[in-house]
């Protein structure tokens, strides 16, 4: 017997733990969606994990993960949604709307990003969300037609966990060291680009079904970000899939001559304040758009 409107309002929101991963994948299979169990895995591990159980038993009726950067006087300075997902058969009827009304409960005064699907966007303007940019998803197998500029690029160390700490908090404007110091473990592959010693970028390849995503993407310049690019590309024979800012048309560019194909586009959203942090001519790709 179908759940009426008014008793599906009433069902209650619970944390989730890594416990839920595999019900978390299920979900994200039943809408079809990849189950990027791996990446899973880092987002209730990093993040805090919402859902609404299905009263009939049957999995997770809908979910979400929540990360939070920066800590402030009053709680985290920025908090990525990401991953909101409803059972296909309770899809438009309202499931998503209570399950992210509790998460901005939640959140109080905490502003709010997330990257939104055209059939997502309405509600997130309804909810307060603005439109502030646009990232394009981009797929394919790297043919390295095209090379990069003679930047040096080499797999990071131990040592450099600091200095990559410090840049990506630079560059990002946030502290975000319990997703950055996950990396090593996460990634298969982890480059660093070096200038006379410093380090002026990073990135990382991590596994996701059967390609390698790249991200995050953190460059000096275009030419650091083309580098460190063709550094992951030559350690795999999978696809790389990465999210590009649309205002990062030389890489972009770039990487289409090299084999990658568009896939989607979307929007990147902001509530309770005007821009993201942080410097965006040096933040070339996030780790996943499900964190920010």
């Amino acid at each position: 017997m179908p759940i009426s409107p008014s008793a599906l309002a009433q069902l209650p929101v619970r944390r989730l733990t890594v416990a839920d991963l595999l019900a978390c994948a299920d979900l994200s299979e039943n809408r079809g969606w990849l189950r990027e169990e791996h990446k899973w895995g880092l987002l209730l591990s990093a993040g805090t994990g919402y859902g609404i159980d299905d009263p009939d038993g049957d999995g997770l009726l809908a979910c979400c993960v929540v990360t939070s950067y920066g800590s402030g006087p009053e709680g985290p300075e920025l908090a990525a949604v990401g991953m909101v997902l409803v059972a296909q058969r309770y899809a438009r009827r309202g499931v998503g709307r209570r399950l992210m009304r509790h998460v901005l409960d939640e959140a109080g005064e905490t502003p709010l990003t997330l990257h939104a699907t055209a059939n997502g966007r309405p509600l997130y303007e309804e909810l307060g969300f603005a439109e502030i940019g646009r990232a394009e998803m981009v797929k394919g197998r790297f043919t390295g037609a095209v090379p990069a500029p003679d930047v040096a690029v080499r797999p990071v160390t131990a040592e450099d966990l600091q200095e990559v700490l410090r840049l990506d908090r630079e560059v990002f404007g946030l502290d975000r060291t319990p997703l950055i110091t996950r990396l090593p473990a996460f990634a298969d592959h982890l480059r660093v680009a070096v200038e006379d010693g410093a380090i002026i970028g990073f990135a990382a390849a991590w596994p996701n079904m059967d390609t390698h995503v790249v991200g995050p993407l953190i460059a000096r310049d275009t030419a650091t970000a083309q580098a460190l690019v063709a550094s992951l590309g030559a350690a795999t024979n999978r696809p790389l899939r990465t999210d590009v800012d649309l205002r990062h048309t030389e890489l972009l560019g770039w990487l289409k001559e090299n084999g990658l194909d568009p896939v989607i586009t979307n929007a990147v959203m902001v509530r309770s304040l005007p821009d993201l942090p942080g410097d965006l001519d040096r933040r070339f790709a996030p780790l996943t758009v499900a964190a920010g």
